[in-house]
């Protein structure tokens, strides 16, 4: 079972639609249950996917380095990409990772389907949860 919160699923599918008809792949990361407001009815250690990074931060340094700054070592736990002329699975193209969720036109949250990384369909529930707001000093 893999879990991905309304919210961010929502965001994904808006950076899909927007950048059609190019297609996109993003990084994610997942948040343990017990620190998300709304999970209650999850295991307090069960990964929700709550975030995403860009992928053009960093891009600079890692042009003139070779040093990818735009995703934390470590700590993406599946991938976003979309694909805008169809084929609802994983491809050989697409940058795999433990859970690769997938978007097909037309661009709806219901339209995502999650993957593994041998390409097998995965059964995916979304949560009306949300992170903690950041605390910024």
């Amino acid at each position: 079972m893999v879990y991905v919160t309304r919210g961010l699923l929502e965001v994904l599918v808006d950076i899909a639609k927007e950048a059609d008809p190019e297609g996109v792949t993003l990084s994610l990361a997942a948040s343990a249950a017990g620190d998300l407001d709304g999970a209650d009815d999850l295991s307090p250690e069960t990964p929700v996917f709550t975030d995403f990074y860009l992928p053009d931060a960093g891009r600079s340094v890692s042009a003139v380095f070779g040093v990818d700054l735009s995703t934390p070592p470590g700590q993406t736990h599946g991938r976003f990409v979309s694909h805008p002329t169809g084929g609802r699975s994983v491809s050989l193209e697409d940058d795999l990772h433990a859970v690769v969720f997938v978007a097909i036109p037309p661009w709806e949250a219901d339209t995502v389907r999650a993957f593994d990384r041998a390409g097998t369909q995965q059964e995916m529930t979304v949560i009306d949860a949300e992170p903690p707001q950041e605390q910024w000093q």
